[in-house]
This record gives C-alpha cells, sequence and structure tokens, in this order.
C-alpha cells in the first residue's frame, strides 16, 4: 500500500494559518508599524511641531488597527464559515465545566 506524501503548503497557506492562530499578535504587529512608519514619514517634514508629527502618527496608527481588526473579522467568519477550526478554544478542557454529573 503505497502511503500519500501530506503536499507541502504554500506560503499563503502557511502565512494564513499563522495569522489565524496567532490573531492579537498580528494586529499588534500592524499597529506597531504602523506608527513607526508614521512617525518616519511626519518626521521628513520639516515644518511640523513634533506633537503633531504623534498625534498623526496616533491617527494613522489607529486607522492601521482598525482595518487590522477588521482583516481579522474577516479571517474568524471565513474560518468559521468554512468549519476549519474548531468553535471553542483548545485550551479550555470542556469535560470539567460540565453541568450535568
Amino acid at each position: 500500500m503505497a502511503e500519500s506524501v501530506p503536499k507541502p503548503k504554500s506560503t499563503f497557506d502557511s502565512v494564513r494559518e499563522w495569522v489565524s492562530d496567532h490573531k492579537l499578535r498580528t494586529v499588534g504587529c500592524l499597529w506597531l508599524s504602523g506608527i513607526a512608519g508614521s512617525i518616519a514619514y511626519n518626521w521628513s517634514k520639516p515644518n511640523m511641531k513634533t506633537s503633531v508629527r504623534i498625534i498623526h502618527a496616533r491617527l494613522h496608527a489607529q486607522a492601521f488597527t482598525l482595518a487590522a481588526l477588521a482583516g481579522a473579522a474577516v479571517v474568524e467568519y471565513y474560518d468559521h464559515k468554512t468549519e476549519k477550526s474548531d468553535r471553542y478554544a483548545k485550551f479550555l478542557p470542556l469535560d470539567t465545566y460540565s453541568q450535568k454529573k
């Protein structure tokens, strides 16, 4: 009997799986990169006060965060619609919380 060798995952599939498993870390990284990029961009403009640069960086980072949260919601919706993930968290032992004995 020939054993079937599992097909290696593409880069897109492995990235999608990592994002699906680490949603909050992904949102945090996008926020951090958004605020760093915005500060770097605003620092190149010489006629702005530092406080204005920081406020703009915060606003841009908030927009990136909202976009990342919307993306995480789409990933969560897609995972539940295709039933690729469990409905309950993996770390909760369901038997210990049962009401019936």
